[in-house]
């Protein structure tokens, strides 16, 4: 393999998409504000396949910009994420942001005493003291899937609308389907979803079978259990051949 040392790091971004766009034809079927975010993903993580975990709702890249551009306040439930954001390309959008725009309370002392002193999960306590700040607000889940319940909590029960949630905890098993089975049954508002219909949301080939439908209620058992340890399982209806979430 032959190294070029003779590129610029704009040369190589620009050389990197290229070739991303080469492995990924499929990007010719994305919105291209949309495509641009998980063109991003994949030169970050070298994995196209991120791409085909990404669920966007309710127009979020734009939404997103526009409370950029409004100086919207910046939750993060990790430190590492919060570190990564850049102020000098926040300030592109809007000139007044400064560190005390993006918050994080993980390692907050009175955070951390309360998730001691009640037995529960910082990133719990985190997003819970983070409540004043979400309604317009940005959040950045990119650790906890418990602080992303949370959230989801206050959207669903209290009518709290943060002006985008970007929401990719860490987790192995049957996670990407959990989480798309959760907002599509956010999205119908209520209404009911068969077996079928949701295997034919999450599986987009078609099939249809036992082994399918086995695999449907695993996924449903690990978001039931995610909710579960949220304290909002009561969220979830289950019947014998529907689902859906309480309204």
């Amino acid at each position: 393999m032959e190294i070029r040392w003779d590129l610029s790091g704009a040369e190589i971004e620009r050389e990197s998409f290229r070739r991303i766009e080469a492995e990924y034809p499929r990007h010719r079927d994305m919105p291209a504000e949309e495509w641009r975010v998980a063109r991003r993903l994949i030169h970050t993580t070298a994995d196209t396949h991120i791409a085909d975990t990404l669920v966007f709702r309710h127009d979020a890249v734009r939404a997103g910009l526009r409370a950029l551009r409004d100086h919207a306040p910046i939750f993060t439930d990790s430190n590492m994420l919060r570190s990564g954001l850049s102020l000098e390309r926040l300030r592109r959008l809007h000139p007044d942001y400064a560190a005390g725009d993006l918050h994080c309370h993980i390692s907050d002392p009175d955070v951390a005493a309360r998730a001691k002193a009640e037995g529960r999960a910082r990133a719990l306590c985190s997003a819970e003291k983070a409540r004043p700040l979400l309604p317009g607000a940005i959040v950045l889940i990119g650790n906890a899937p418990l602080a992303l319940a949370r959230i989801a909590r206050y959207i669903l029960e209290e009518d709290v609308r943060p002006a985008l949630v970007v929401g990719m905890p860490v987790g192995f098993v049957n996670v990407v389907e959990s989480k798309e089975l959760l907002a599509c049954l956010i999205d119908r508002r209520g209404a009911s979803l068969t077996t079928r219909e949701a295997c034919s949301l999450l599986w987009e080939d078609g099939t249809y079978n036992i082994q399918r439908k086995n695999y449907f209620q695993t996924v449903v058992h690990d978001l039931r259990r995610t909710l579960q340890n949220a304290g909002i399982a009561f969220i979830l209806v289950k019947s014998h051949n529907s689902i859906a979430i309480r309204p």
